[in-house]
């Protein structure tokens, strides 16, 4: 039994999809808060289990008979990094054989300027410390979180941003859940590391020559500076928690924090992922 955690957002739905053609639907399920908002993965064989990060006896609860547990990471709570540490305990105690997290692919978490990815790294080590067998996944930026970035009018006003001429080399979360899905139907789990990130890296120049050409109108890429983009954002009445977290993202993109580039997402899906012009026309469906 292989528990997907977050199972309707939208990496551990993209994980369930794949696991239900690589699996018979029993042996997949879903940990969720609310089982009347997941009342579609049920209907197609996917055992619901009801917990929350927060509530440990729950989770232990949610764990029971599961061999397997995907603890996909949390969002930007204060308690965050606890709410992980409540999963692994969870996971410990209830004796499951092997423990998946989805991190982060980045390049030096000692010179992170956004302070919400440190804690992927500190989940990654309480993971170590556990003794639970476990396989990491180590993701790049969702390619489909490019809407945040540039912003609803980006084909009226182009895309100004302070994260400079640094390149990413995106992924769609859809790639990503097919891979990782992969490696859990495998039955090896022997402390493994995954890097999964797309094909080559892309500045927000290139996103915006994407753009460009799959609107047929013209979209420019104007570097700002920081100041001036937390200003516009604050301005919108967006929290300074959310300015600041934004900002924090754009700066480690323009330090190069994002620009890895492994060949392992190719490697396990058995395919190139999807290049930015292809992935950029579903987003935005165009």
């Amino acid at each position: 039994m292989i528990l997907i955690t977050g199972a309707t957002g939208h990496i551990g739905s993209a994980v369930i999809e794949r696991l239900l053609q690589l699996t018979a639907p029993g042996q997949v399920a879903g940990l969720v808060r609310d089982e009347a908002k997941a009342a579609d993965l049920k209907a197609r064989g996917v055992q619901l289990r009801v917990g929350n990060y927060r509530d440990p006896a729950s989770l232990e609860r949610a764990m029971q008979g599961v061999s397997k547990v995907l603890l996909v990471s949390g969002g930007s709570d204060d308690d965050g990094l606890q709410q992980h540490y409540n999963v692994v305990d969870a996971a410990k105690k209830a004796g499951v054989g092997c423990l998946a997290y989805t991190g982060r692919a980045l390049q030096n978490p000692d010179t992170l300027a956004n302070p919400l990815m440190v804690r992927h790294f500190q989940t990654e080590d309480y993971i170590r410390a556990s003794g639970v067998p476990y396989v990491l996944f180590r993701n790049i930026l969702y390619m489909d979180t490019l809407p945040q970035f540039v912003g609803p009018q980006v084909f009226e006003q182009g895309i100004q941003l302070p994260a400079g001429m640094g390149e990413v080399a995106f992924a769609l979360r859809q790639d990503m859940g097919e891979a990782i899905a992969n490696v859990l139907a495998d039955s090896r789990c022997d402390n493994r590391i995954f890097t999964f990130t797309g094909s080559t890296t892309y500045s927000f120049t290139d996103v915006a020559a994407a753009l460009s050409e799959l609107s047929g109108k013209p979209v420019a890429y104007t570097p700002i500076e920081q100041p001036t983009f937390e200003a516009r954002l604050q301005a919108q009445g967006l929290p300074n928690a959310v300015v600041h977290l934004l900002a924090g993202f754009l700066t480690d993109i323009k330090n190069g924090q994002e620009s890895t580039v492994s060949p392992e997402l190719a490697d396990v899906l058995g395919r190139p992922p999807t290049p930015l012009k292809e992935g950029l026309k579903a987003i935005f469906k165009l």
